[in-house]
């Protein structure tokens, strides 16, 4: 009689956890690597779903499974990936189960057209109002019942979320948020009247309305991330607080710590 073969089951892993990936090279050999790691690691890790791309592929895959309660783990192969965690073949199955959930609320964005169409679309970073032409815009903005300015003429406003506000709202010199302030940032985008407005903090509880005073000489653009809407007269935006991304980040790379890293570089610069 022969010596009974103890056969091990094959770890569950690969059916707990989704994997969605650009389709990028680089992209494509970090997606192998993972798949090779996943099958031999014994570590169960259910309703997880790990994003291989950068920044704006994470957004995209977000925005595209918004309904979902699952948890986002970001894999960077961008560039800077502010929203995504350092891949490391060595210490990936650690970083990944000891990872620490943020939940973000995106921002919601009503825009009506010239022609009176309505569209809505989120937005997880900002919403972003340009110029559609060579000639400034002219804008109203106001929250609540409250006006905030009764024209602006510049190239544009952006309004970011804390997530957002180290991304293209830094770059026009807008305010780092803390993740967990509640506020918006209003930040003007080269302002040319008043030439001095530096833009208002409000609370995430907000509804922001901006009004394009001139549309037919001063077209704008309303764009949502990366999603535009031409030709808007009327934005309207709110923070879908029924709506929570969950993203997933390693313990010494939180977005938190992403978040004031970024406040000390511009305090000291």
């Amino acid at each position: 009689m022969g010596v009974p073969v103890r056969v091990w089951p094959r770890a569950p892993l690969m059916k707990n956890i989704q994997i969605i990936s650009d389709k990028n090279s680089r992209s494509l050999k970090i997606k192998k690597s993972l798949l090779n790691i996943l099958k031999r690691t014994k570590v169960i890790k259910s309703n997880r779903i790990i994003v291989i791309g950068g920044d704006g592929f994470m957004l995209q895959t977000l925005k595209k499974n918004n309904k979902t309660r699952r948890l986002f783990y970001g894999v960077n192969s961008g560039n800077y990936g502010f929203l995504m965690n350092k891949f490391s073949k060595k210490n990936f199955v650690k970083n990944f189960t000891k990872s620490k959930t943020v939940s973000i609320s995106p921002l919601e964005m009503t825009v009506k057209n010239n022609s009176n169409n309505t569209k809505k679309y989120l937005a997880i970073n900002e919403v972003s109002i340009l110029r559609q032409s060579r000639q400034a815009a002219s804008l109203s903005i106001n929250y609540g019942s409250k006006q905030i300015i009764k024209e602006l003429v510049s190239d544009g406003v952006l309004v970011s979320t804390p997530a957002g506000s180290t991304a293209y709202n830094l770059s026009v010199h807008g305010p780092i948020l803390s993740l967990n302030s509640k506020k918006l940032s209003i930040s003007p985008i080269s302002p040319f009247r008043p030439r001095r407005w530096k833009g208002k903090i409000v609370s995430d509880r907000s509804k922001i309305v901006i009004r394009n005073l001139n549309p037919k000489k001063r077209p704008i653009s309303a764009v949502a991330d990366n999603v535009e809407v031409r030709n808007a007269k009327n934005i309207v935006i709110k923070t879908n607080q029924k709506i929570k991304f969950n993203l997933l980040y390693d313990q010494n790379r939180s977005l938190q710590k992403k978040i004031k890293l970024e406040q000390l570089r511009r305090e000291t610069s």
